[in-house]
């Protein structure tokens, strides 16, 4: 059965030997994945897309002769594709990966139905029916195509991640005991200043004592975020896109300007109650967000959930913030560069927690992240 769009899976991570089966003129999958991170970050430099076709044969293989199999699939894709697309094992031995580069600025999902429609008449001018419900094709536009509401159907491999996800299995399970056993403790060490910040904001004006907004979680996908209320209830918004939009726009980078030191924060913001404005600077406006971590949709150290407004002006490689590991209550740039850099700064940041992420760094940030709260360093 042909499907479109479906979640992509995970790479197995084997040693890329093909042996003798058919195919062994395709790409082994440690140089395939290699070849699409490459592809990915060639992308988001040029702005040009590329579709990656994965036709997953798994099925039909476990049901057939797997040289027999194997050999139809081969054979229908290389007589489907252009020279200049590449071709080889995404997961050695059943599911097969395509790039399709250089498709300018057509758009993604058109490509994807019109190789769909072309491969689906290849595979039944070869394949018997029964045999062709059996195999499964899916498309994946690189990149990504954003919209305002979000990016729920994207792939939970991403080419910047896929290479190295077997690696870190292990200490990604370890990763989420600690975020479960650490939100735990702190919901009853902190429950204290959550039952005085309730009463507080409910006491001091009129509104819901949480303030609950969608986010972007990792891959794109949504979620309600908590905070307690900061603001009053009648506000609009537009301010803080108007400023997030410029942020993200400006190109001054960090520092200082013309001696001044520069905040990269709306500060002075007429919708923050008093009683908003001190739980801010003390970040307990913060602490609901230990049950968006106990539910998964957060870690204790990531980059923060941006507002989906917010990624509708990224750059390209911006996204990457968000794809490569999950959201975070408190992060690199929380305690080295709070609200003192500039945007892109705050994003190479992030980008450098996720490529050098292990357990001992998580647990750095989190012994540094009290001090910042103290301090109050960039808090507005």
């Amino acid at each position: 059965m042909l499907q479109r769009m479906r979640p992509l899976p995970r790479p197995h991570q084997g040693n890329g030997a093909t042996g003798s089966a058919p195919g062994q003129g395709f790409l082994p999958q440690e140089s395939f994945l290699r070849i699409l991170h490459l592809e990915h970050r060639r992308s988001e430099r040029s702005g040009r897309r590329f579709v990656l076709m994965l036709v997953d044969a798994a099925n039909l293989i476990a049901s057939e002769r797997e040289a027999q199999a194997v050999a139809k699939i081969l054979d229908v894709l290389a007589r489907s594709t252009r020279e200049t697309d590449v071709t080889g094992w995404y997961h050695e031995g059943s599911v097969v990966g395509i790039i399709f580069t250089e498709i300018g600025q057509t758009e993604g999902r058109t490509v994807a139905s019109a190789l769909l429609a072309k491969v689906s008449a290849a595979l039944s001018g070869t394949l018997a029916i029964e045999q062709i419900n059996q195999v499964h094709i899916s498309f994946y536009v690189f990149p990504e195509e954003w919209d305002e509401n979000g990016n729920d159907g994207a792939s939970e491999v991403h080419p910047d991640t896929a290479p190295h996800r077997g690696s870190r299995e292990i200490s990604s399970i370890l990763k989420r005991g600690l975020d479960i056993l650490g939100s735990l403790a702190a919901i009853v060490l902190f429950s204290p200043f959550l039952i005085g910040a309730a009463l507080a904001v409910k006491l001091t004006s009129a509104g819901p004592v949480l303030f609950r907004q969608r986010r972007v979680g990792q891959y794109g996908k949504t979620f309600t975020f908590l905070k307690f209320r900061s603001m009053h209830t009648a506000n609009n918004p537009a301010a803080h896109e108007a400023f997030v939009k410029s942020l993200i726009r400006a190109k001054h980078g960090a520092g200082s300007r013309n001696g001044t030191d520069q905040v990269f924060k709306l500060t002075n913001d007429p919708r923050i109650t008093p009683v908003g404005r001190f739980i801010r600077r003390t970040s307990i406006d913060e602490l609901p967000q230990f049950f968006n971590v106990l539910a998964g949709d957060m870690s204790l150290v990531g980059p923060r959930p941006p507002i989906p407004y917010e990624v509708r002006h990224y750059d390209t490689w911006h996204q990457r913030r968000f794809l490569a590991v999950k959201p975070g209550i408190t992060g690199l740039w929380q305690v080295t560069a709070r609200s003192k850099v500039g945007f892109d700064d705050m994003v190479r940041l992030d980008l450098q927690y996720a490529r050098t992420w292990s357990l001992w760094l998580d647990l750095k940030i989190l012994l540094q992240t009290p001090r910042a709260v103290l301090f109050g360093d960039g808090a507005y």
